[in-house]
């Protein structure tokens, strides 16, 4: 796991360097804080009658996600955060918690899972899900395994959440 973190870290170097990727990437770090984005998604379908009960176990779903990641597996492995010395080209918010597995992607990949129509992860959910999870690795507040641990957890919660609750939806 160490040697794949190096690998990362060392492949994510020259794009610190660019200030559109900064721009970017801190942006969707800070719009998946406490999962911003996925509960502006849950109230936004919400309006919609046809999407009322897929917002509500959205949304049910990303507090339970919360909970089991930052409660109880975060407790369990609590594991050091990156070190970052220097100053970070744009504000960002320093979590509490520890490190492993990444809220961030959890949060994103158990939403684009939800989100999916299919049984397959949507490109465009798919897309989003993967900047918000690179951009903690990005903003070094994860190491990579994190986020990787953190997208196959928030994957494994949505198809079991699309499984007991959707299942209707999706001709199951």
């Amino acid at each position: 796991m160490d040697k794949f973190d190096e690998l990362a870290e060392k492949g994510a170097g020259p794009l610190r360097r660019s200030a559109a990727a900064n721009r970017l990437f801190y942006s969707a770090s800070a719009l998946a804080d406490h999962s911003l984005a996925w509960f502006i998604t849950a109230a936004a379908m919400g309006l919609n009658p046809r999407s009322g009960h897929k917002a509500k176990v959205l949304a049910a779903a990303l507090i339970a996600d919360s909970g089991m990641v930052n409660i109880v597996v975060k407790t369990a492995f609590n594991r050091d955060r990156p070190a970052f010395q220097g100053k970070r080209p744009l504000p960002l918010r320093q979590p509490l918690t520890s490190s492993f597995p990444s809220g961030h992607a959890s949060a994103a990949f158990m939403w684009a899972t939800i989100m999916s129509e299919s049984e397959w992860i949507d490109p465009m959910y798919l897309a989003i899900a993967s900047i918000v999870s690179y951009s903690r690795v990005h903003v070094q507040i994860h190491h990579a395994s994190d986020v990787v641990g953190g997208a196959i957890l928030g994957t494994a919660v949505g198809k079991v959440t699309k499984m007991i609750f959707l299942r209707s939806q999706h001709g199951s």
